[in-house]
């Protein structure tokens, strides 16, 4: 019996089985994850509640309302992308603290599979959250949106999945590369964009030197439209141009981070990284 008859027979089905299910292996084995965790995440959530409430309480001191609108919205949508960044960027370190770095590394799974499956839950947990924040924040301010372009801000917040999807796969490969420092690297490199991509003021009031960069940040596109869609209720015609940008930087950041992911993981295995210690 040859080995493609043999696995077949014994039902792994490593030949023939569809290149999604491993996917959804992955997405749901980080929904149990977040189960088992589930105290801490509402802790954490909790947190992000107040946050954002308290935030949006400097416009109302200032006694303008516009101002507290600008300031939960660009709270809320941070909450977001920031979730995602940061579900991407702990791919990693998930696994270093469940010590199953070295079986999830070196199972034959596609690795395209793995970030899919988990890029998918990331998606969805920061949705969910964020969702959550805004009912909170949206009660305590009695927010309005009857006037605003609901659907051009959803459009926005889709496609602006897609780059922080990438940047959120070059930041896993810090773990990767430095098992003990590299978590607190990626951080480093989100309250970067976090500066650089006006999430609490416009980007005008940035120094000078520090403008130009901020036409990389995918948030800056992001949180100028939604902005725009919410409280201008700006067509959604207006909003193509920051569209397309965000549609283009997923099609390349994806890519360069799907192949940056992939050299780190080579690195490590190269290195003997994937230990669960030493």
């Amino acid at each position: 019996m040859n080995l493609r008859a043999k696995n077949t027979t014994y039902g792994g089905h490593l030949w023939n089985r569809p290149w999604w299910l491993p996917a959804i292996a992955f997405f749901l084995r980080n929904w149990h994850l977040y189960k088992r965790y589930a105290a801490w995440i509402i802790v954490f959530w909790v947190y992000s509640i107040i946050n954002t409430i308290t935030v949006g309480m400097i416009g109302r001191e200032f006694m303008r309302p516009e101002m507290v609108l600008y300031l939960v919205i660009g709270s809320i949508i941070w909450a977001f992308l920031g979730s995602i960044f940061e579900e991407m960027s702990e791919t990693v370190s998930w696994e270093q603290w469940e010590g199953t770095m070295e079986y999830t590394f070196m199972a034959p799974v596609s690795r395209l599979a793995h970030l899919m499956g988990v890029g998918v839950m990331a998606v969805s947990f920061s949705f969910l959250r964020s969702l959550i924040i805004f009912i909170f924040a949206a009660l305590f301010f009695h927010i309005n949106l009857a006037n605003a372009n609901l659907f051009g801000a959803a459009l926005v917040l889709a496609v602006s999945c897609l780059p922080f999807l990438g940047i959120g796969m070059i930041a896993a490969t810090f773990p990767l590369m430095a098992r003990e420092k590299g978590q607190q690297a990626t951080y480093i490199l989100q309250s970067f964009i976090l500066l650089i991509s006006g999430v609490f003021y416009d980007i005008s009031i940035l120094p000078e030197w520090l403008q130009p960069v901020s036409a990389y940040s995918p948030g800056t596109y992001s949180l100028r439209s939604i902005r725009a869609a919410i409280l201008h209720d700006a067509p959604t015609s207006e909003l193509m141009g920051d569209i397309l940008i965000l549609i283009i930087s997923g099609i390349i950041l994806i890519p360069v981070g799907y192949l940056i992911f992939r050299a780190g993981e080579y690195y490590a295995k190269k290195n003997g990284k994937l230990k669960k210690s030493g």
